[in-house]
């Protein structure tokens, strides 16, 4: 854990052991897998596995083809065991992802799987839009923003196609569904860190 330059604590995502990523990555395709047969993610008992993988956490699942997005689903909170959130999510990343129509067989043959477990998030606190850019780190932050009932989030894989903060801003901004030169006092930021790790 460290601390921001405003002196308070900044949350780490705690580091999940190799055999533990390949754990939840096999879950991930399991899901996926099973609903291609049952419409339904794979069951899960949490006491199957270890403790770390028991304990509450948030995750996103992402599939690409052949390097292109292909569906991507996540929770922003930690209320379910981490086990069952990939499961879930890998489930509904492939067949709910509202940008895509359901993944098929053939598409599952040739799609990589990537697990995102995300640290909590940290309310970041700014004076102004400009003084928010500055703050941000490409390529290690995610963000979460908050306007009224609209919210929308960017992984921090996000950077390799937004390398500029302040467009990384407008965009996100944009698929909250704001407008992109949008500012508000009640704007509300939070950022995050995560562990990500991939099929190979």
């Amino acid at each position: 854990m460290s601390l921001r330059e405003d002196g308070t604590k900044e949350e780490e995502t705690p580091a999940l052991e190799p055999g533990l990523r390949d754990t939840l990555l096999k879950v991930a395709r399991a899901s996926v897998a099973h609903g291609l047969e049952h419409q339904a993610p794979v069951p899960v008992k949490p006491e199957d596995y270890p403790p770390s993988l028991r304990r509450p956490g948030a995750s996103f699942v992402t599939l690409n083809i052949d390097g292109m997005l292909r569906g991507c689903i996540g929770s922003l909170e930690a209320c379910r065991p981490l086990v069952v959130d990939v499961a879930a999510n890998a489930y509904a990343a492939a067949f709910q992802d509202p940008r895509f129509p359901p993944l098929t067989r053939a598409e599952l043959e040739t799609a990589r799987i990537q697990v995102s477990v995300l640290g909590k998030p940290a309310a970041m606190r700014f004076t102004s839009e400009a003084d928010l850019v500055r703050q941000l780190r490409p390529y290690r932050d995610g963000l979460i923003i908050e306007e009224g009932a609209r919210r929308g989030t960017f992984l921090p894989s996000v950077w390799h196609s937004l390398p500029n903060p302040r467009e990384f801003l407008r965009q996100l901004k944009l698929k909250a569904g704001l407008g992109g030169d949008y500012w508000s006092e009640t704007l509300r930021i939070y950022r995050y860190t995560t562990e990500s790790f991939e099929e190979h």
